[in-house]
């Protein structure tokens, strides 16, 4: 009668973020735009004659591309989420397909500063009028997608802790869902490289500057590496198990056990989705109880989705 038992025990594995359906919607519909986006600004840079043009439409396929690392990423995590070879759920594909992305992002930006170099060495003729026109529309379609996809707080009230409760810690940040980052970045990104084309192309009109455009393109270039930079870090350490978010939820634990007599002797806190963590913990005490007694303490901590407690009686 033993699987009966473990049946009535388990528990849910399912470590996706709160909005992992809505992302996952959001992301689609700013493929569709991107997409439709690109190819006309592929065939306008043709007809046109300007590089900068194609460049954009070319670079805008890569990020849609991204985007669709992290929409596959979404569903992929959705329809695993209960499956039990991932022993933790699938709460951190999202980190791993945002480490993907954040790669590629760093490969654009390589390209967009080589690109820019040699155009610095041979400029080309570009007819400034239709390219800044394209290039506008371009422009708002990235930022209609940012907006899309911007993580928002609105529907998350953040209580400001007050004397009684502030051993809730009811100010915790928001889960950053790296997966949908990655996708953020990489709209903000062309919608950077856009910004920084039209004022090139309004300078190159008016003072004849050709060299403005590909200097645009080298302060694009480093930008986005920086911005591809930080997500790598991010989505690395969830990867590690290093998150910096972890040690917030650490500190939790400690306060909530040093009430008792019990001393910790092992702990390992790790993110397992986001917003998610799991918790193993050791403990050393002079009067042990069930381990359900140690997990309602810890119960008011509401990112810990998983906790695991051993007790060790010390006579």
């Amino acid at each position: 009668m033993a699987s009966t038992q473990v049946s009535t025990m388990s528990h849910s594995h399912s470590f996706l973020g709160d909005d992992h359906q809505r992302n996952e919607r959001k992301v689609w519909l700013v493929i569709a735009l991107t997409t439709s986006m690109m190819v006309i600004e592929i065939i306008a840079g043709t007809v046109y004659g300007s590089m900068a043009l194609v460049a954009d439409g070319w670079h805008m396929s890569t990020h849609a591309g991204a985007m669709l690392i992290t929409v596959l990423a979404y569903r992929y995590a959705r329809r695993h989420a209960n499956n039990p070879r991932f022993t933790f759920g699938t709460g951190k594909l999202g980190d791993l397909a945002g480490f993907a992305s954040a790669v590629v992002l760093a490969l654009i930006a390589l390209l967009i500063g080589w690109e820019s170099f040699l155009r610095l060495t041979n400029p080309v003729a570009i007819q400034f009028e239709q390219a800044i026109a394209v290039a506008v529309v371009g422009l708002i379609v990235n930022l209609v997608s940012a907006w899309l996809l911007k993580d928002d707080h609105s529907h998350h009230h953040h209580h400001h802790a007050h004397a009684h409760d502030a051993h809730h810690h009811d100010h915790h940040p928001k889960a950053r869902d790296n997966n949908l980052r990655a996708a953020y970045l990489h709209v903000l990104a062309d919608a950077l490289t856009s910004i920084l084309a039209i004022v090139a192309l309004l300078l190159g009109r008016s003072y004849g500057w050709q060299w403005a455009d590909p200097i645009m393109g080298v302060v694009g270039a480093l930008v986005i590496a920086r911005w591809s930079w930080s997500l790598i870090r991010d989505a690395g350490s969830v990867l590690l198990d290093a998150a910096s978010e972890g040690e917030a939820v650490r500190q939790e634990i400690q306060e909530a056990m040093t009430h008792s007599k019990d001393r910790i002797t092992d702990l390992h806190v790790w993110q397992v989705g986001p917003g998610h963590f799991a918790a193993i913990i050791a403990l050393a005490t002079q009067e042990p109880k069930e381990p359900a007694h140690y997990k309602a303490q810890l119960e008011h901590i509401h990112e810990l989705s998983h906790i695991t407690v051993e007790v060790q009686p010390v006579y």
